[in-house]
């Protein structure tokens, strides 16, 4: 079995801190505050680090992920589709049946009472699945 390397050892908060700071434009600046607002939102939200380089926020199962293009950062809720959306804030990745994104451009601000809403529902429907998947099964 390999051991980790000193990046791999690496707290996924500090990773996640780092591409912050690497983006070092509006990116990192979206990044960082839609950050602040998942934590708001759900203070019990694990970070981790997946995928070669992709942050990711989980609670009983993945919540978002977070990843920074050169001209959007994409917020992709693992279980979007089953999310109610009142404000319209997913605007991506709207065909399939399971994932929905959130596109934020240079300039745009995203609604943090909205979001963060959209936050604890999928922290709320995560909770419910887990809860399901540990119900003993009944005898037939």
């Amino acid at each position: 079995m390999k051991k980790p390397g000193p990046a791999e050892a690496q707290p996924a908060s500090e990773r996640i801190d780092q591409r912050i700071a690497e983006l070092g434009d509006w990116r990192g600046e979206t990044l960082r505050r839609m950050r602040e607002l998942i934590h708001e939102a759900d203070p019990g939200i694990v970070e981790e680090w997946k995928w070669m380089g992709t942050p990711v926020w989980s609670h009983d199962g993945i919540i978002c992920t977070g990843e920074s293009y050169k001209s959007v950062v994409k917020l992709t809720f693992a279980k979007g589709a089953s999310l109610k959306d009142p404000a319209r804030l997913f605007n991506a990745s709207l065909d399939g049946n399971t994932r929905r994104a959130i596109d934020i451009h240079e300039g745009e601000e995203v609604d943090a009472g909205a979001f963060q809403a959209l936050i604890r529902a999928a922290v709320a429907l995560n909770a419910s699945t887990a809860q399901a998947k540990a119900r003993p099964k009944r005898a037939k």
